[in-house]
């Protein structure tokens, strides 16, 4: 049995489809897998990487920048503020903002919105692959 899964940003439906498993991590709750059968969910998505598993064992891996999941029935939806997929992160660019995160946040340990870019920089970079 399968998920109908859909990842929507402001901009467009990043993913509609099938999958076997969507794995997100929520807020204050940690990484949560959702299968066929899941009971309903409501949760608020953390700044993490977001991996849709299909049928055949094949993964999708995204960047998401926040957002809200709801699961109900055999249904996945997922709203994401910013929500980047693999191949189209660009890698030098996510480099550029995690060294301009970092800066500001070792600058001013408490600069919130700092550690937040810094966050979502280092997610872009594992997202895309590197692992430096």
């Amino acid at each position: 049995m399968t998920l109908q899964v859909e990842l929507v940003s402001p901009e467009r439906i990043v993913h509609s489809g099938e999958a076997e498993m969507v794995i997100a991590r929520t807020e204050g709750g940690g990484d949560i897998a959702f299968m066929a059968g899941h009971v309903p969910f409501i949760g608020i998505l953390a700044i993490h990487p977001l991996r849709i598993i299909a049928g055949d064992g094949s993964e999708e891996m995204m960047a998401v920048h926040s957002g809200f999941v709801e699961v109900s029935g055999d249904r996945v939806a997922i709203l994401s503020d910013v929500c980047e997929v693999q191949d189209e992160i660009v890698v030098e660019r996510a480099r550029e903002a995690r060294d301009r995160a970092r800066e500001a946040a070792e600058a001013d340990p408490a600069d919130e919105k700092a550690e937040r870019a810094l966050r979502r920089a280092l997610v872009r970079l594992e997202v895309a692959g590197v692992t430096e």
